[in-house]
């Protein structure tokens, strides 16, 4: 273990920088992916397609991407409520215009994702959809086709998917049920025929599943039942190669390094069962939502960038860990707000940039536990 506050050394809580003075936070001027890949990894952000949103189409948006990330992800773009409006029907207008504008920026796009394992989020059609007296040929046959034709279509361009989200409840750690799952007998053949398309039509893919146990308290359930669920991919021999850990940073107060050195030891028993099983790790929708934080913005900052700094400095001494991505560049787009507003109705602060695309000590805390995190075996 790398001792914490050695790698802490040097955060310094900067006010808010605008964008054009990028390098008076960052090292030598450099980019987050920059700082990344001497260290073996990789960082990128979230993005969506929608016209002056979080979108490479917004000038405002698409000037940290460029500047910061090697890696991309749709935040809906790719979902199946979004890509398949019909059971005979798919809409990929959205999100080849990001795979298009990645590709113009010779950036890697992940796939998110191919299978949402909740039944709010899965197609309005397939929760009501008539399977016929064969449901589970016909609940497979609708799978099968689904993963297939999306990586029939992006091939070789796309190199990571997360093939199955959210297929656990956080309450008590079973495994969810959808009309699909049942219609297919059950959630654990669903997600085993999901793997097994996915590596069958994507055999150079990197295979993922991804969900947002975290290391806050109340979580004990969720970590549990993804530990039974990846026991279970190893043991009918399912090709999963990788947990994706959400990392949607909750803060508890002012105190964010005593609650962060209170968490860590059952967070590293979780990575280290995980890894323990040969599974690989990816930081794949990293945000903090600033509970309990003073309404200042400047004390919030900081608070938000200690947190995740101890955060990442955990997660950055498991070797197995290659890529970083931010759910998100900037506080105006995140998610956060209109899902969970702070109680004073301070405007939330989770991303790397405030709403004004103005760099904040997170954004340096990334840069300094990229820098200082341990080099990745090549």
């Amino acid at each position: 273990m790398i001792g914490t506050m050695t790698r802490r050394q040097g955060l310094t809580a900067i006010a808010a920088a605008p964008f054009a003075t990028l390098a008076t936070v960052a090292p030598h001027g450099e980019g987050l992916d920059a700082v990344a890949r001497r260290s073996g990894l990789r960082f990128g952000s979230a993005l969506s397609a929608r016209t002056n949103g979080a979108s490479a189409d917004n000038p405002a948006y698409a000037a940290p991407l460029r500047a910061e990330c090697g890696l991309l992800v749709a935040e809906n773009e790719m979902k199946w409520q979004h890509l398949r409006p019909a059971p005979g029907a798919f809409d990929f207008a959205a999100f080849d215009r990001i795979m298009a504008w990645a590709g113009q920026h010779r950036m890697a796009v992940r796939g998110h994702n191919l299978l949402w394992q909740r039944r709010k989020w899965m197609p309005a059609w397939l929760e009501k959809y008539d399977f016929g007296a064969r449901p589970a040929r016909s609940a497979s046959e609708i799978l099968i086709d689904h993963i297939t034709t999306v990586t029939r279509r992006y091939g070789e361009r796309i190199a990571s998917y997360d093939v199955v989200n959210e297929a656990v409840t956080p309450e008590t750690g079973a495994l969810e049920e959808t009309a699909l799952s049942r219609a297919l007998g059950g959630t654990e053949a669903t997600l085993d025929l999901a793997f097994r398309t996915a590596h069958a039509e994507a055999p150079h893919a990197e295979l993922v599943y991804n969900d947002y146990m975290s290391w806050e308290p109340g979580n004990a359930a969720h970590r549990a039942g993804v530990l039974r669920l990846l026991k279970g991919f190893r043991r009918r021999g399912v090709p999963v190669h990788a947990l994706g850990v959400q990392s949607h940073l909750v803060t508890a107060g002012p105190d964010t390094g005593g609650s962060a050195r209170a968490y860590e030891r059952d967070w590293r028993h979780f990575l280290d069962a995980v890894t323990g099983m040969g599974y690989r790790l990816l930081i794949t929708e990293l945000d903090v939502r600033d509970n309990g934080l003073p309404v200042d913005p400047a004390a919030r900052d900081r608070g938000v960038a200690d947190y995740a700094r101890r955060y990442l400095d955990v997660m950055f001494d498991y070797p197995q860990l290659r890529d970083v991505i931010a759910w998100g560049m900037c506080d105006r787009f995140s998610w956060i707000g209109p899902f969970e507003p702070r109680p004073d109705k301070a405007a939330r602060r989770p991303c790397p940039y405030d709403a004004d695309y103005r760099a904040k000590p997170l954004r340096t805390a990334i840069a300094q536990a990229l820098a200082a995190a341990p080099r990745r075996p090549a």
